[in-house]
């Protein structure tokens, strides 16, 4: 996969997650933050580790645990 390819990718990803949640309006502040962490966190582990699957699972891990405890 190019470079371009990767980025649009990445791109399309958080506009779905974006438009996903917000169809989640009836969730509570911390399951929201929790979601949002762990898509933010997917993207960022996606970036940091080149597409690699397993970075892309433990940044969603560690954004989602991260999310949840903001208040």
């Amino acid at each position: 996969m190019t470079k371009n390819a990767k980025r649009i990718s990445a791109t399309v990803l958080a506009a779905v997650v974006v438009m996903s949640l917000s169809g989640c309006s009836n969730w509570s502040k911390r399951d929201r933050n929790t979601a949002i962490g762990a898509g933010a966190g997917a993207i960022g582990g996606s970036v940091l580790t080149n597409g690699s699957g397993l970075g892309t699972i433990g940044g969603a891990a560690v954004g989602g645990i991260i999310g949840h405890h903001i208040d």
